[in-house]
């Protein structure tokens, strides 16, 4: 007989228990909700983040792949060797192959904030590379973006 009134009491108590717990999934998913946020939000702006590093890569390949082509960066005169280069940078800023300096303004960049003032050009000739390239009968390039001003 007590036997039976003990199983009751504890039964009575797990019944008594397991109806307080009607709101606790509501609470843990208040409480996990703003990490989920969090994380979902840093996944987001670390693809951002990779996907313009490699537009910009991409977008420098492009214009010393231009440069390394272009007969007059070589043989030509100051004025065409300072037209490919401006042409250079425009294909890295907006990809237009323009001499003008100011082609890419009003066009969309390949990069939001990327400016021609951003693209250093070396090639140990007229501007001197850190580290220097090497020297010899062919002329290398070096295109880089330097001060891009990524905002989170």
């Amino acid at each position: 007989m007590r036997l039976i009134k003990i199983r009751r009491k504890s039964e009575q108590k797990l019944r008594h228990f397991n109806k307080g717990e009607h709101g606790s999934s509501t609470i843990e998913f208040a409480i996990m909700l703003p990490l989920l946020v969090i994380v979902f939000a840093g996944t987001a702006e670390l693809g951002r983040l990779f996907y313009t590093y490699t537009t910009l890569a991409k977008a420098s390949a492009v214009g010393a792949r231009y440069l390394s082509t272009s007969r007059n960066v070589v043989n030509g005169t100051t004025t065409e060797k300072t037209n490919a280069k401006t042409e250079a940078r425009n294909l890295v800023v907006c990809g237009i192959k323009s001499s003008v300096a100011t082609a890419c303004n009003g066009q969309t960049p390949v990069v939001p904030g990327l400016t021609t003032a951003n693209v250093l050009i070396c090639d140990n000739f007229s501007t001197a590379c850190s580290p220097p390239l090497a020297a010899g009968p062919i002329k290398y390039f070096k295109v880089e973006i330097q001060n891009y001003p990524f905002s989170a």
